[in-house]
């Protein structure tokens, strides 16, 4: 049988809770479950003292021994508390912006860019009138 070490939302709407617990994987978030090895709850102040995760070491390496594989969220849990290796993970492309951003992004250089080049050509217009020997009106008698 397949075991995981998860989550079980518990509390009520907009107040959540959650069990840490063995289950089977063909089970229900909430649902049936194994054994429960520790509580988290995410409504604590992170820097409190009231403790926000609490697991049960003793039977979380018993069933990581017998074969049960932690959830991404659980994995980080039991790296805080010594039980577990996490590798750090690397998304380049989460950072990058959407297409919509993109295109905003690339109209605003190219208005940059029609501007500089506006700039220029008025500075060159300038540079060239003065340069350019004043012709004089004939004069009227």
């Amino acid at each position: 049988m397949a075991t995981k070490i998860r989550l079980a939302r518990a509390g009520s709407k907009k107040r959540p809770y959650y069990h840490i617990v063995i289950a089977d994987v063909r089970a229900p978030r909430d649902g049936r479950f194994i054994e429960r090895v520790g509580k988290w709850d995410p409504m604590l102040p992170k820097d409190g003292d009231a403790v926000r995760v609490e697991l049960n070491e003793e039977r979380i390496k018993y069933w990581v021994e017998n074969g049960a594989v932690p959830t991404d969220r659980v994995l980080r849990f039991m790296a805080a508390a010594g039980l577990a290796t996490r590798d750090e993970r690397n998304n380049p492309n989460k950072g990058k912006p959407g297409k919509a951003a993109q295109e905003r992004i690339a109209e605003k250089e190219q208005k940059e860019l029609d501007k500089k080049e506006a700039e220029e050509a008025a500075k060159a217009a300038a540079a060239e009138a003065a340069a350019a020997p004043a012709e004089e009106a004939p004069a009227e008698e």
